[in-house]
Parts: C-alpha cells; structure tokens; sequence
C-alpha cells in the first residue's frame, strides 16, 4: 500500500532532493504536505527559476504543482543554508556531493556580517522637539482631592466604660442591626461577646466563696484561741490568789520561808500579767485576721457585681434617635460582626446630625503649603456627577499622617459643606477643588518648559532660531502650569524637553551683565 517516489531535479549546482513522500490509497499525507508549504508557493518564487524543473517526475497528477514546491525548498536551501528548517518541517532530506559544509559556514559569515552592519548603520529615529508659548492670562491655583462625607455632630455608641474595670481590653462584637437603620432612643443598637465575662464570673464567683469560707474558719479559730486564752487566764488567777495566802501564812516562819513565799507570789503575778497582755494581743490578732478576710471578701463581691453589671450592659441600645452609621477602626476599615472593640476605640456606631454635613480629605505634603483655612472649596459627587456645592476649609492639620499600604504622606483637612442637601449621606465619596489662588494678568508657561539646577530656574528659548538658556523666576503653579515673573516675555516659545549640546549653550542670566558666553 505504500510506496517512495525518488524525485530528481536538476539545477545549476546538480543537487538532487531524495525525499521520501508516504502515502496511502487516501493520499492524506501528500496532501497534507502541499498545505503545509502551501504558502511559499503563493508567493510566486518558484517561478524565478523555471528551467530547474526539468525531468520532474508527475506523482499521480500532481507533479507540476509538487515540482514548483520543491523546486523553491531546493532554491530556498541553496541561498539560505537552512537545513534543519526544511528537515524538520517538510521532512525532507537534500543532500549534495560536494563543498556543503563551506557553503554553510560562508553563508552563516555572511549572514553575521549583515546583521551587524545593519545594527551599526542603521538610521536612529529623530526625536521630535515640542515647543509650547508662554501665555499671558489670568492664573488659577487650585489642588483637586478626593473626600469623604460624614456629619459635622454625631453621638457615638460606645461599649460599656466598665470593661477597664473588670480588666477586658477586647472584645468582639457578635451582632449589629444593618448599617442606615433608623433608630429610637434605647432600640437595639448591636451585642457584645459574653464568653470572657462569664468566664470571669464564674471565676469570682468561686473566689467570693472561698474569701467567705476563709471568714468563717477565721472567726472558728479565733473563738477556740481566745477561748483558750481566756481558761489560762482565770487559772493563773487562782495561781495568784493561792500564793498569796501562802506568803501571807508564811510571817512567821523562818525569813528564808517567808523570802520564798514573797518570790512566789511574785513570780504568778507576772505570770499573770503577761498572760492578760496576750490575751489582748490574740483578741487585737484575730480581728486584725477576720478584717483582712473581709476585706478579701468585699473586694471579690465587688469584682462580682462589676462583671454581672457589665453583663447587663453586653446589650447596647441608642442613647438617642438616629441613623445608625458604623464606626471605623484604625485602618480605616468598617466595624462589623467579628470585629474586636477595646476600652481605648471603644465606638461601635454613630448616630449623626445629618442638616450639617462636612468633607473629611487628605491632601499631600507638595500641595499642603497651599491649603489655608477659609479657603473656596467646590464640591462634587460621585454619586451626582451633575451637582456642585459649596465648602469652605475649616481645619488644616498640622502633623503629616501615614495612609496605609501608602508612603506618601498625607494631612487631613476639615472642609465645611455650606450648600444644604437633604440628599447628602455620611460616606459618600466627593471631589474637591480647592481654590488656593487667582492671579489676573500673569505670565505662565507648561510646568514642563522649566527646570531646576540647585536653586536657579531656567528654560531653553528658541528665538530666530536660534536656542539659549535663560534664567526665570517662577510663582505659584497649578496641575498644568507656572507662573513666570521675571526672565521671559509674552509669546516667547520654549522647549518642553532638553535639547542637545547644552554644555555650549549659552546661558542668559536675570542681571543684564551675567550673559554667560558658550562654554562657560
């Protein structure tokens, strides 16, 4: 079913081309190869050397066009010496007797050759200088941020003040009515966790009866002790009274008897005595001891009435009528179920006075020296592109904050909403135009026609053709533009890149004598 047509071509160099063209009774693979090289046969090569066709054999009708293809791979091999391209798409194998390594060395100079010289010598494209002119006019200063609206008054949620005193530094929110509901004073606002406060409950609860079971084991030695103490006492009494009737028996007999006796009495006296004065240290001991336990007590019930108050408090309810609005942590995220609430941040929600509004936006540390206070605000909203009010700055702050995921720094500023808007919603995302100035009858040019060296301004003039450096002085500029108040003249045309060779340039200074010759 299969067989191989040996194809010969005869050429300039008498190459011939063995290729081996496997096919069945569908002929899928010879078409197939045709499709493959289908599109160097539309571009009409093969035709620049026809008189290498001769004695192509016709395979099944299908030589002229066969012979066509393979006479163009065998043009295409000799000139390009790109063997392994047609070896591995086309399958074919050419070979030739003589010289076919040289050729392929000397092609792949040539090749070498050619492309380094065409990146060597090849044009550059000419960069295009743009100019701008310097315009006179009138010239606004005005910084574009984006802002935030909330209420210029609101009552803040708070989770109990009491947590501090039953040392709880956290704790989690576990529901929240949905944010905008409208509340009355003492709904439902939002409940807290109550797992560590029973916790504790349960732990001072045992500690109450332990400082209560200390009490009275206290009072039950203190009555044995002193009872003790008391029997001691009226025995050695009786000690006292005995040795008295005996020194007293004792005058007449021998003065060794009655020295002795004396002793005696003596001796039980003080025994005595001492026994009265310890008697009231213990009494003086115990009481000492049960108002130490008391005070324990005290102290552990008031711990236990401290967490079942805050345990009443879990519970938070509106201190007055609102909209609830959810507080922000300090990353700027919302506070939602799950979020952890400490004594320091301890607001859940706020209950805004919404018929005065105002803009909270952060404004960047190039642009701070701008914003004064009292300063023209307008006022745009996302979501009514169409409606513009009026603000007016309130507050500027003073220290530089750091945004997260941010390294700029940034300054808050207070913008006043003096247009009132039944419409306007805490949150809502604004644009603002601050007007920080407005010059009349100013010279300004593109920010990008002046540039900087140390502390000198300067830009490239193009006049009669002829380009030169000239020093400026500049004023305030805007997003686009600056203004220039000394150095150039209306309608002067300036370069908004730099241009080539400026070390011999010559550089015109401000003073009339300060003209700087190229190259100096």
């Amino acid at each position: 079913m299969y067989e191989t047509d040996m194809i010969w071509l005869i050429g300039p160099q008498k190459y011939f081309i063995n290729t081996s063209i496997t096919r069945n009774t569908n002929t899928y693979n010879y078409f197939y190869l045709v499709k493959k090289v289908k599109f160097f046969y539309q571009m009409d090569l093969v035709n620049r050397k026809p008189e290498l066709a001769k004695n192509t054999p016709d395979p099944k009708g299908k030589g002229g066009r066969l012979g066509e293809i393979i006479r163009f791979l065998n043009i295409f091999y000799t000139n390009v010496c790109y063997k392994s391209l047609l070896t591995s798409i086309f399958g074919l194998t050419i070979q030739r007797p003589h010289m076919r390594k040289k050729i392929l060395l000397a092609a792949i100079g040539v090749i070498s050759i050619s492309v380094i010289l065409f990146l060597v010598f090849r044009k550059k494209p000419q960069q295009k200088e743009l100019y701008a002119s310097v315009k006179k006019g009138n010239f606004e200063v005005a910084v574009t941020t984006t802002g935030e609206l909330r209420a210029k008054n609101e009552t803040e949620v708070n989770v109990p003040s009491d947590l501090r005193n039953v040392q709880i530094w956290q704790i989690k929110i576990t529901d929240l009515i949905p944010e905008g509901t409208v509340v009355k004073q003492g709904d439902y606002v939002a409940s807290l966790d109550k797992t560590e406060i029973m916790t504790k409950l349960n732990e001072s609860n045992l500690n109450v009866q332990k400082w209560q079971s200390e009490l009275k084991q206290a009072m039950l030695d203190t009555t044995l002790t002193l009872r003790s103490a008391r029997d001691e006492l009226v025995n050695q009494k009786y000690v006292v009274e005995q040795k008295k009737l005996e020194k007293e028996q004792s005058k007449f007999e021998a003065p060794a008897i009655l020295r002795n006796a004396e002793i005696e009495y003596e001796k039980s006296q003080r025994n005595y005595d001492q026994q009265v004065e310890n008697y009231q240290t213990k009494v003086a001991q115990a009481k000492t001891k049960i108002a130490i336990i008391q005070a324990d007590l005290s102290k552990a019930l008031n711990q236990m009435n401290d967490l079942m108050k805050v345990m009443e408090q879990l519970e938070i309810t509106a201190p007055q009528g609102g909209m609830i609005i959810y507080a922000k942590d300090w990353d700027g995220k919302k506070k939602v179920v799950g979020t952890s609430v400490s004594p320091w941040d301890p607001t859940v929600a706020t209950l805004p006075d919404l018929s005065v509004m105002e803009v909270v936006t952060y404004v960047s540390e190039v642009d701070i020296q701008k914003i004064k206070a009292n300063q023209l605000v307008e006022i745009g909203l996302d979501s009514d592109p169409n409606k513009r009010l009026q603000g007016k700055i309130n507050t500027v702050a003073s220290i530089g904050e750091q945004k997260p995921n941010s390294d700029a720094k940034v300054f808050e500023v207070v913008i006043d909403v003096l247009t009132p808007d039944t419409l306007l919603k805490p949150a809502m995302t604004t644009s603002c135009k601050i007007y920080c100035a407005n010059f009349k009858d100013v010279l300004y040019a593109p920010i990008e026609a002046v540039q900087k060296a140390g502390s000198i301004y300067f830009a490239y003039v193009k006049e009669n053709g002829k380009i030169y450096k000239q020093e400026v002085k500049t004023g305030m500029a805007n997003e686009t533009d600056i203004v220039i108040t000394e150095g150039i003249s209306e309608n002067a045309t300036l370069l908004l890149s730099t241009p080539k060779d400026t070390a011999k340039m010559e550089f015109k200074k401000l003073s009339t004598t300060a003209t700087t010759k190229p190259g100096k």
